[in-house]
């Protein structure tokens, strides 16, 4: 009598646990769904460029919620809105012109946009850096920040001649860098906040 009333009792919090744990379930996935994705810049007057990738939210339209490039003529597909103009844009302003164009098709939508990705605004770390190459511009960008992505230096790179190429007016100016001066302190107008299409020379 004994065993068959504790086996009673043990089906009977089974029985109670298998709801729980769908409800458990359920709220997981719903946060999930509702977690912010990271934005890989907050800036609110970032332009968007081609090769960056948006992450677009219509609020409860899962269809029209996805993950899209920027294609290299600067322009975004979507379902009903076909083709728009991206680049040149910030996400606000792109967000407010997809509110325009879907209101034809949802009542009330409400868009959000974020850069999920920056891929358009890039500088180029050359020479005896620990990984030369193409770096992410990203917003308020120094040259003491891009060469500390870098992975430092080989044990051949003069530390004191390193130097910034950038074109501007159709003309290429060579800004010196010297990094063992900025690190102490000297000369901190040497570290330069950076542009699209910077190249540092690691000598």
């Amino acid at each position: 009598m004994v065993q068959r009333l504790t086996a009673c009792a043990m089906l009977s919090l089974l029985l109670l646990a298998v709801p729980v744990q769908a409800q458990e379930a359920q709220k997981d996935v719903a946060k999930s769904q509702t977690t912010p994705k990271a934005a890989a810049t907050t800036d609110p007057n970032y332009l968007i460029g081609p090769q960056d990738v948006l992450e677009i939210d219509v609020w409860q339209e899962a269809e029209l919620t996805k993950t899209v490039p920027v294609r290299p003529d600067g322009k975004i597909s979507l379902p009903l809105v076909n083709d728009l103009q991206a680049a040149g844009l910030t996400p606000t302003q792109l967000g407010e012109e997809l509110t325009k164009r879907l209101k034809k098709f949802v009542t009330d939508p409400q868009v959000t946009v974020i850069v999920a990705a920056i891929n358009s605004q890039r500088v180029y770390i050359l020479g005896e850096a620990g990984r030369p190459g193409a770096y992410p511009l990203l917003p308020g960008m120094t040259v003491l920040q891009a060469l500390s992505s870098a992975g430092g230096f080989t044990i051949f790179a003069d530390l004191k001649k390193i130097y910034v190429l950038r074109k501007e007016g159709g003309k290429q100016e060579k800004l010196p860098f010297n990094y063992k001066e900025v690190i102490k302190g000297k000369n901190p107008e040497q570290n330069i906040e950076l542009k699209a299409g910077d190249q540092i020379v690691v000598p």
